[in-house]
């Protein structure tokens, strides 16, 4: 498991792909809450918080973790490298979680430097250092577990296709309505009881509750059981292509024997 984690990571930042993700989402947060006017521009909006960058920063991530997880399995696949993979002596859980981990580690080093944001607030506040820590700080930790679930939805989708274009598109879909699906469909004229599960279904309700600086068990096993969903799943696919690998070469032994 350590060695195909390795590899992974090698494989990450020796390509563009990792420096790429990297930059791209540090650019996109940067113009976002310094220069383009709006709801998100940390300086228009008067107060030392950093709001509008754990509202952008949910959306950014909607589109680059699933560049992220698309050529996990999918590239394994498409190379003809996935029998390799799976010939090795680790069960499909191990698998999945090594590409899991690397992945994840990418995403932890694009949200490592976005703390410059919090120090820079932090000094332009009046008086210094009025920002409210506990709040930021939970805010990070749930924008940890909101890129925890669409690296796992990322990892899911990719096991299911060789085609990392599907794999991309159909992991944004799932990500999408995991983040804002449930709440939109929880505004629809429902019992109240119904739009309430809806919307305890959706990521976004778990990631505003933990945001407010207040850890609730409730939601941290929300965050747990969705990212080990996905994971699980991975894991059965894999698991069922092994199966079917080993019944066609079974099926055809017998058939030249």
């Amino acid at each position: 498991m350590l060695s195909l984690f390795k590899k992974e990571i090698t494989q990450f930042f020796g390509s563009i792909i990792g420096v790429l993700v990297s930059v791209v989402f540090l650019i996109l947060t940067g113009l976002f809450l310094w220069v383009f006017p709006g709801n998100f521009n940390l300086i228009n909006g008067g107060y030392a918080s950093l709001g509008g960058f754990f509202d952008i920063a949910p959306w950014i991530y909607l589109f680059l973790i699933p560049a992220v997880t698309m050529r996990l399995f999918s590239e394994e696949k498409r190379s003809g490298t996935m029998e390799l993979l799976l010939s090795r002596p680790l069960s499909e859980l191990k698998l999945v979680l090594a590409k899991f981990l690397a992945a994840f580690c990418v995403v932890l080093i694009t949200l490592i430097p976005t703390l410059i944001y919090f120090f820079s607030i932090y000094k332009l506040g009046n008086p210094v250092g009025c920002i409210d820590t506990g709040a930021t700080w939970g805010s990070y930790l749930g924008l940890l577990w909101l890129a925890i679930i669409y690296l796992s939805i990322g990892i899911f989708t990719s096991s299911l296709t060789d085609n990392q274009i599907v794999a991309f598109l159909s992991a944004v879909f799932l990500c999408f309505v995991w983040y804002a699906g449930f709440g939109f469909l929880s505004q629809l004229p429902l019992p109240s009881s119904v739009s309430t599960n809806l919307a305890l279904l959706g990521v976004d309700v778990h990631y505003e509750s933990i945001s407010r600086g207040v850890v609730d068990s409730r939601d941290l096993i929300y965050f747990i059981f969705m990212a080990g969903l996905f994971v699980l799943l991975a894991r059965i696919k894999l698991e069922w292509g092994r199966v079917s690998k080993n019944r066609a070469g079974i099926h055809l032994a017998s058939y030249i024997l």
